[in-house]
């Protein structure tokens, strides 16, 4: 009989996640079977269990894509790597390295491209496989746990900022200091650049604070692009990591002239479309961009900057059984910084 894991699958949208036992995937050809030891809860996660965007996730799916473990066994063909070096499985399970995206360095947006725990298995799982090729490497000693939301909130920030272009010493505002927002403001700090955070609670305001924002706005008191207008006189770059629409419409407005909008959360749905006012965008040469997840070359300098104590994920542990739990306080925005799925107990 072959050997069986623990994992939470989804076998019909906008249903719970159901404990099962599945057999143990087997690595094929370039690819590594992972044993997995933590896995972070993003809100993608629940855009996939709930159905928000089109195409839909493969089912039954096994979601997860902030993924750290140890290889343990190697396909045929794969080099470079050995058993027990410590990995992490992002959001880009692959990319077809093909096509005219690829070949510009924009693998992230293949169209043949696949994502770990949506259109193939991810992480809430004890067991993984996934491509040689598309692994992170992680230090020998590293904390996983600490390491897991680096695999997609790490990661996608921190190209965020780079695609925001704001140069040391200017100012950049985030806009949500949630699972993403929190590890954005270290990412900027580390980058020499001046925060502002907005958000709607105060709790994420004061922790913005412990982490290096220099002016916090609670946008639930007010008009918040004129609040971070009036401290900062408009920031050069904003980045949008919350999935509140409205949230998006307000950046474009607290930019200074000649400014970088990056749009990198997802409000999913019916909800997916802004207003904007095209006069200011035009009058004041202001640029609005998305930024989708991370390259392999941005992954591996996001581990570098938390591998060397710069940006450290906020996380709090909870076991695989209570993953319908973690969701359910993610819907209602009751989660302060990252919930991590222990797989190794």
């Amino acid at each position: 009989m072959a050997q069986q894991m623990r994992a939470a699958v989804l076998r019909k949208l906008r249903t719970p996640l159901k404990i099962e036992k599945l057999p143990e995937p087997e690595p094929g050809p370039g690819e590594l079977l992972i044993r997995i030891a933590a896995c972070g809860v993003c809100h993608s996660d629940l855009h996939a269990i709930d159905g928000d965007w089109t195409p839909g996730p493969v089912l039954p799916l096994i979601p997860g894509h902030e993924v750290t473990g140890h290889v343990v066994a190697l396909g045929s063909g794969v080099a470079g790597f050995k058993i027990g070096d410590a990995v992490g499985v992002p959001w880009m399970f692959s990319a077809c390295g093909a096509c005219e995206y690829c070949l510009l360095g924009q693998e992230t947006i293949c169209r043949n491209g696949r994502s770990t725990g949506y259109s193939m298995p991810g992480g809430y799982a004890e067991l993984m496989v996934a491509p040689a090729a598309f692994v992170g490497r992680l230090p020998k000693n590293a904390d996983l746990f600490a390491l897991a939301p680096i695999l997609c909130a790490g990661v996608t920030t921190y190209r965020g900022l780079k695609r925001a272009e704001v140069r040391p010493g200017q100012w950049v505002t985030v806009l949500g200091v949630g699972g993403l927002g929190h590890i954005a403001i270290q990412y900027a700090v580390a980058m020499g650049l001046r925060v502002a955070a907005v958000d709607v609670e105060d709790s994420k305001l004061r922790l913005a604070r412990r982490l290096g924002a220099e002016v916090a706005v609670n946008a639930s008191q007010g008009d918040p692009a004129a609040a971070v207008r009036k401290r900062t006189g408009g920031t050069h770059g904003a980045i949008v990591t919350t999935a509140s629409p409205r949230a998006f419409e307000q950046a474009v407005g607290l930019l200074r002239g000649a400014g970088t909008c990056v749009y990198i959360g997802l409000p999913g749905g019916k909800k997916d479309w802004i207003r904007s006012s095209i006069a200011a965008l035009v009058g004041t040469e202001l640029t609005v961009r998305g930024s989708n997840v991370g390259t392999r070359a941005d992954l591996a300098e996001a581990i570098a900057f938390a591998a060397n104590g710069l940006v450290t994920a906020k996380i709090e542990r909870q076991p695989l059984g209570r993953v319908n739990q973690v969701l359910e306080r993610m819907r209602k925005g009751k989660i302060l910084g990252r919930v991590v799925l222990d797989l190794a107990s």
